[in-house]
């Protein structure tokens, strides 16, 4: 029996590798003990909880740029997490700490590492986090999701490209069961439009003019997710009171709990780029039309698309310069040209990894004592 800690927090693309981890840990290793460890006002304490997992938190937060008294409170923060985080590995005592990224892994990867436990941390971008290029020099492995991250581990003991974890529902539907889902025909050329779990407003406001466009035509199906906060203010600028009120050519939802159905039906995606979303687009072999956040870390989404424009299976359109004709003009020139749209889903499917998940987990379980 393996006694395992998993840390990961702030975002949903920390944590949600975490919990697909966790799961296929547990295919893998049924009697596993799985102890998470995150921060309490981060997502995870949220979300994690909810999959009957164990959970712990640390307080931590991130450094700003400048000094100022908040520094100093979070460096005080920083110094009392590395002692709890010592306390949770005594009382634990785990074979293995995996990180997923986030400021809270650095406390306990590092005290893991201090003591000569097995660590393992696992990077979704290109361009790697600040936490996990610093805990690089002292864990045993990192597992990256593109091989171009290797750049910034130049000084890790082991790097491995394993592609990033996709959960399995992702590979469970069919194109058929998405379509069914919707109430699609199977030559309704589909298109889903998401800018992540809390919508990414210059990609709702240049869909509210895309919409428009196409309404009342016919073949074409829009399925845009907005986001919980931006829904009301889209449906306000496109004069409707629900999401299905410009008829059978768009539905608009605030969120979609079974995103699986939904990427399993779309012949097109208009996404940001963050790490997660590209490897769930590529095991499904969805070609898109990238628009990163250009707030991002390091700008690390830019670097993510560019690798996907770079194979072939995206467009990129920056984020300042996005435009309702821009998108428009992508999406008619994709239904014009079946051809290149086929090729491009070639090439993101090329891109995909997935079996990630189950090669990491099976990485962390071979280097546990």
């Amino acid at each position: 029996m393996k006694r395992i800690i998993i840390s990961g927090g702030g975002t949903g693309g920390h944590i949600y590798p975490a919990i697909t981890i966790y799961k296929e840990i547990m295919k893998q290793n049924p009697d596993a003990q799985v102890l998470y460890v995150g921060t309490e006002r981060g997502l995870e304490a949220t979300l994690v909880p909810k999959e009957g997992i164990e959970f712990t938190t640390l307080p931590v937060q991130g450094l700003q740029r400048k000094l100022s008294f908040g520094t100093l409170v979070t460096l005080g923060k920083t110094a009392f997490s590395l002692v709890k985080a010592n306390a949770i590995i005594s009382n634990f005592k785990p074979d293995v700490v995996i990180g997923t990224g986030g400021y809270v892994c650095g406390p306990i990867l590092m005290a893991a590492a201090l003591r000569n436990i097995p660590t393992l941390i696992q990077e979704q971008n290109v361009i790697a986090g600040i936490t996990n290029k610093i805990l690089s020099r002292f864990v045993d492995v990192v597992a990256m999701g593109y091989k171009d991250a290797e750049s910034s581990f130049s000084k890790a003991k082991r790097v491995v490209y394993t592609g990033n974890p996709v959960r399995p529902d992702v590979l469970v539907d069919t194109r058929e069961d998405g379509r069914n889902y919707f109430n699609l025909s199977d030559d309704t050329f589909t298109v889903l439009i998401a800018g992540g779990s809390r919508g990414a407003r210059t990609i709702n406001n240049a869909m509210t003019d895309v919409h428009k466009h196409f309404q009342g035509t016919e073949g074409i199906k829009l399925i845009h997710i907005t986001g919980d906060g931006e829904y009301q203010s889209v449906l306000s600028q496109l004069g409707i009171t629900d999401g299905d009120g410009l008829g059978n050519s768009s539905l608009i939802l605030p969120y979609l709990h079974d995103m699986p159905k939904a990427l399993a039906a779309a012949d097109l995606a208009v996404f940001r780029s963050g790490a997660i979303g590209l490897a769930e687009l590529a095991v499904r072999g969805i070609p898109s039309v990238l628009v990163p956040y250009p707030y991002a870390a390091e700008d690390h989404q830019t670097y993510n698309a560019r690798i996907f424009v770079q194979e072939g299976a995206a467009h990129m359109i920056v984020d300042q310069m996005l435009s309702a004709h821009d998108l428009i003009g992508e999406i008619e020139m994709f239904m014009a040209n079946r051809d290149l749209l086929s090729q491009m889903g070639e090439r993101a499917l090329q891109l995909g990894k997935p079996n990630a998940a189950h090669d990491i987990a099976k990485l962390a379980l071979s280097i546990a004592k």
